[in-house]
Parts: structure tokens; sequence; C-alpha cells
């Protein structure tokens, strides 16, 4: 019992803080092995994992900005299209009215010739119908007047010379009056 009792007197008088000795040596042994595992396995696979990753993350970011820059070529390309093709289409509408104006002179040239053409046909036929009409008036007037002279001279004019000169001399009085009076 001395023994457990000076033994027991040894440890109250030990420092609980400080450790004994071998656990001292079993820990520093223990912390090694793991430094030594940390540092020749496990630090190797992770700088690489490290590296992969960065390379990712860079290549990640370098794909997006080529991908955004061609991206905005192709925004600036389909702008350039949209533009030239409503520039085109501008032109092409003005082309259009200026083809209607020039139809649109074209047909009215037309209209007005074929106008002029229609009244100047209308003229002729009026003035062939007048003449007509003229001529008609003409013998019937002549045959009148030689029935109406006939009846009051009491002789017949039947022949047809003497009809002629008669009704031709009555024509030409009666023009004559007529510009005279005019």
């Amino acid at each position: 019992m001395i023994q457990a009792a000076s033994l027991l007197a040894a440890e109250e008088g030990a420092n609980p803080l400080i450790p004994h000795t071998y656990e001292l040596v079993v820990g520093g042994f223990a912390f090694f092995f793991v430094l030594f595992v940390v540092g020749k396995i496990l630090t190797p696979r992770i700088q690489k994992t490290l590296v992969e990753r960065t390379d990712a993350i860079e290549g990640g970011i370098k794909r997006a900005e080529d991908a955004q820059a061609e991206a905005q070529a192709l925004l600036k390309q389909y702008k350039d299209q949209l533009s030239e093709a409503r520039h085109e289409a501008s032109r092409l509408r003005e082309d259009a009215r200026e083809q209607g104006a020039q139809i649109k002179v074209e047909l009215r040239e037309e209209a007005q010739a074929e106008a002029r053409r229609l009244v100047e046909a209308a003229h002729l036929q009026i003035e062939a119908d007048r003449q007509q009409a003229f001529a008609q008036l003409r013998t019937e007037l002549g045959r009148l007047s030689i029935e109406l002279a006939g009846r009051i001279v009491g002789e017949s004019l039947e022949d047809e010379a003497r009809q002629r000169r008669t009704v031709d001399r009555f024509l030409e009085e009666l023009e004559s009056s007529n510009a005279a009076v005019r």
C-alpha cells in the first residue's frame, strides 16, 4: 500500500497539463506519420486537382470570352445585315414609287393621245356625216325646188341637165346670200 500511496502522492505532484513521455513519443510518431502521408501522397493529389480545376475554370472563362466575342461578332453582322436589308427595302420602295409615277405619266399620255385620236376621228366622222347630209339636203332641196319651179312656171323641168343647172344656180345664189349675211 505504501507503494500505492507513494504513487498517488507522485501523481498528485505531477502537473496535469504536461503529458507523459510515452504519450509524447506516440503522439510525435503519429504526427510525423500523418505529416508524411499528407505531404507525400495527399498534397500532390490535391495540387493536381487544384491545377486541373484552375485550368478548367480558366479554360471555361476563355471559352466563355471566345463565345461572347463570337456572339458579339454575329450580333454586329446581323445588325449590319438588318441595316442593309432596311436600306435595300427603302431603295426598292423608292424605285417602286418612281416607277409608279412614270407608269402614271405614261398612261396619262397614252390616254390623252387616245382621246385626241378619238376626238379627231369623231371630227372626221362628223365632217363626213355633215358632207353627206349636205349632199342629201342639196339633192332633196334641188328636187323640191324643181317641183316648185315646175308648178310656178307651169312647165315641166324634167330634163336632167336643165334641172342640174337650175338647182346649182339656185344653191349658188343661196350660198352667196348666206355669205353676205355673215
